[in-house]
């Protein structure tokens, strides 16, 4: 390794930025949110620190999340929530040069969200960019032999997207994306709240809520929470007592979406994929695995063993450091997945 090289790993995700340093490990872990001044364009926080402003702020201030459903929605908000997360992580190092940077998208990504991934890493101050797509990440994270002709099922449910793919030779054999994931779960339990309680709760409460009580899978035992909020027709504090029935209730619907995308990208695999599917297990990666029953609820569906990643919160900003291994044989700037599975349709 050149001693002037800098490389980073970068899980740029709708919910969080994990950066991964060469020989360092994971040294930025935020919530991918920027608080800023409108009257001044100024930014004043940017993750914890702007996401604990979300819903909170007063009239001049706005925080916010510039990435939607897996891919940028703010270009400016974004190169700038970039470059001060760089500039973290680069304090870890002894110098400051520009770094190299591998950047996972979803599978389902286009040429021009591609390029708009590109750009704001450039313009944050990348040197060069390299992309890797989520559900690959995902595997080296989560330490799957995929080197050998020999199939692996991965599911990573994030907080935009969930992206599904059949990986075997180092390459994805059959991938599919879903804009389904852990924002969906936090949005229906606060229509849920709403529809049925006329009270009106924020996202970072349905969140707490999808931790403490949520599953897709009955539970042995009842759990509660008590939550607060604004009653709709008065305005004014609230609190109401929830079980973890009713929240398996309101979060199964969005899950057997993930379930019936996981059957139909196995129909699409051939017999011998599949075969080796169903010895090797599928692997469950990503922050939105980790509610309560998802690896049981997706067993019922497919019948195949399902088992939870050790770090699945940070398997893919660990396959994204693992990648960097191999960056002088990566192509750079865009990968064209989506002109790739034309082609190969």
């Amino acid at each position: 390794m050149p001693i002037l090289s800098f490389d980073l790993g970068v899980d740029l995700g709708t919910s969080n930025v994990l950066i991964y340093v060469q020989d360092k490990g994971i040294v930025v872990r935020e919530p991918s949110v920027v608080a800023v001044d409108k009257n001044t364009g100024k930014i004043l926080e940017v993750g914890a620190a702007a996401r604990n402003m979300l819903g909170r702020t007063p009239g001049n201030v706005v925080a916010m999340h510039p990435l939607k459903a897996g891919v940028i929605s703010d270009h400016e908000m974004t190169v700038r929530m970039l470059q001060e997360l760089f500039k973290a992580a680069s304090k870890k190092s002894l110098f400051n040069p520009k770094p190299r940077v591998v950047i996972c998208v979803p599978s389902s990504v286009t040429e021009v969200e591609e390029r708009t991934v590109i750009n704001a890493a450039i313009e944050a101050g990348a040197r060069r960019v390299y992309l890797i797509e989520e559900p690959l990440a995902a595997a080296l994270g989560a330490n799957l032999p995929i080197d050998k002709p020999n199939g692996h099922l991965v599911v990573d449910i994030g907080g935009g997207t969930t992206d599904i793919a059949v990986l075997s030779l180092n390459g994805v054999a059959v991938s599919s994306s879903l804009k389904v994931a852990g924002d969906t779960f936090d949005e229906a339990i606060a229509r849920y709240v709403r529809r049925e309680y006329n009270m009106i709760i924020g996202q970072v409460t349905a969140e707490e809520i999808k931790i403490n009580i949520g599953s897709v899978f009955p539970r042995p035992e009842e759990t509660s929470m008590v939550v607060k909020g604004r009653d709709y027709k008065t305005g004014m504090p609230r609190q109401i007592t929830l079980t973890s029935t009713e929240i398996y209730k309101v979060l199964y619907r969005p899950a057997k979406q993930i379930a019936d995308e996981v059957l139909s990208v196995l129909e699409e695999t051939s017999p011998e994929l599949v075969g080796d599917i169903a010895a090797n297990g599928i692997t469950l990666t990503g922050g939105g695995s980790q509610l309560w029953g998802m690896d049981s609820m997706i067993y019922e569906h497919t019948q195949i063993p399902c088992a939870i990643s050790d770090e699945p919160a940070n398997c893919v900003a660990i396959g994204c450091g693992k990648s960097l291994a191999w960056m002088n044989h990566m192509q750079e700037g865009p990968i064209n997945i989506a002109r790739r599975r034309i082609m190969r349709g």
